[in-house]
């Protein structure tokens, strides 16, 4: 497996097979403080096996020996990866990041800024009493009913698809509470574009703070008002702003196109410390722009968005428009991520493992979308056309030393709409809405015809 994986690479970026490479991969282990026994399973190997392990779909540990020939067990390789430290998968997807640090400079900017798409999900794992505590569950589930859930914040970049970092969060908090980390690995200038969640006060105050940028969409909670010069809103007493906007009017930019400032909110958010609030601006300038969707099949007929975009002439509101729609292309990574490489059910019974196993799912997931890209210079198309499975099937399987083939193009398809429904009916067994160990009982007291 380990050949063949590091030469597929190495016909992408020899940088990038370098830190593959058994004896990098030592090296790393070794300035994290890793020691281990010399063994079948060390360091090394189970990291590329838990690579492998990924690349097939999250395939069960005692399909491993079958794929690579070599002799153990699946209780011996969950243990080997019990005693892998954390930060040493951290530490290598940190390094795969820097090394794709030409590529998120380069490819795709828009107007002269890089742009990061930021969006959220939920990922599934066994049901132990360990991963209840640490992330909890569905409150709508009964105790021994449900499986813990996850929340995961991830950062991608617009124009490759790879991701950046990644945070994961117990399923009842707020994704506000943890997009402040993921600023730290923006530059002044770059441009932040997510959904309503984090066009907040503090979140775009925050942003202006570094000298980043945001295009978020309005949240439904706040009025817009694109009146010229409608009155200055009283500071504090909103009892009689109900249906009102809340912000005042600086200027007009367009008929649906304006500069507001916004107040600083009383409340303080709920992720947010007093200090960390008492140190926001008591009032933010930023655009509010509006508008129309005419395209069939779309749920929506106007987009409000909010940004700290300000010049017109720069950036019209056609441009954020365009901007704000490609940040759909989240939905197809995260897509990839829990679908095709199955990330949707994890298989790890502790926290520490869930924490591994999400590192290297990303580490995987970098690696598919390298080999779209160079099949996309090659190939000479878009890498949103690029067939993700199939680059995935290369190399996951290709033999020892063979090139990289032209992979399968998805033909280009504007405008596609598709009913959100699934055809296939599910199987018509009840859910379980009592714990298994009740359920069981109940089939044994259950009375036998003589």
């Amino acid at each position: 497996m380990t050949p063949s994986l590091v030469l597929a690479l190495r016909q992408i970026r020899d940088d990038l097979a370098d830190r593959l490479e058994p004896l990098a991969l030592k090296d790393l282990c070794r300035s994290l403080g890793c020691r281990w026994r010399d063994r079948i399973l060390d360091p090394v190997t189970t990291i590329h096996l838990f690579v492998l392990q990924i690349l097939h779909r999250n395939t069960a540990c005692a399909h491993l020996p079958r794929l690579t020939g070599l002799d153990f067990t699946a209780s011996a390789y969950c243990q080997a990866r019990s005693r892998l430290p954390q930060a040493i998968l951290q530490a290598l997807l940190r390094r795969l990041v820097e090394a794709c640090r030409p590529l998120t400079d380069t490819v795709g900017p828009w107007h002269g800024h890089r742009t990061w798409l930021v969006d959220g999900t939920g990922v599934s794992m066994p049901d132990t009493p360990g991963l209840q505590r640490a992330f909890g569950q569905p409150t709508n589930q009964a105790v021994g009913c449900g499986f813990p859930v996850a929340r995961v914040l991830a950062l991608f970049h617009a124009g490759t698809g790879l991701i950046q970092q990644f945070l994961v969060a117990p399923l009842r908090s707020h994704e506000m509470s943890r997009v402040a980390l993921l600023h730290p690995e923006l530059r002044a200038g770059d441009v932040l574009v997510g959904d309503r969640a984090f066009g907040t006060f503090a979140h775009l105050a925050l942003l202006v703070g570094r000298g980043l940028h945001g295009v978020f969409r309005m949240s439904q909670r706040r009025v817009v008002d694109f009146t010229p010069g409608r009155p200055r809103p009283p500071r504090w007493n909103t009892g009689n702003l109900t249906g009102k906007a809340r912000s005042q009017w600086v200027r007009a930019l367009g008929p649906e196109d304006q500069v507001v400032a916004w107040y600083r909110p009383y409340v303080r958010p709920a992720w947010m410390t007093a200090e960390e609030h008492d140190a926001l601006p008591e009032t933010l300038t930023i655009r509010e722009c509006r508008y129309r969707v005419s395209r069939p099949g779309f749920r929506v007929s106007s987009v409000t968005l909010v940004t700290t975009l300000l010049d017109a002439d720069r950036y019209p509101i056609e441009g954020l428009a365009g901007l704000y729609l490609s940040r759909w292309a989240v939905e197809t990574d995260i897509g990839h991520l829990k679908t095709t490489l199955g990330m949707d059910v994890l298989h790890c019974k502790t926290e520490a493992g869930v924490l591994k196993e999400l590192a290297t799912f990303a580490i995987v997931y970098n690696l598919v979308r390298l080999v779209r890209l160079e099949a996309s210079r090659r190939q000479g198309v878009a890498v949103d056309r690029v067939s993700f499975v199939d680059a995935l099937r290369w190399l996951s399987s290709s033999p020892p030393g063979s090139a990289l083939p032209e992979l399968i193009v998805n033909p280009h398809r504007p405008g596609r709409v598709e009913p959100r429904c699934k055809k296939r009916r599910a199987k018509k067994y009840p859910y379980m809405i009592r714990p298994r160990k009740v359920l069981r009982q109940r089939l044994l007291e259950q009375r036998v015809p003589a």
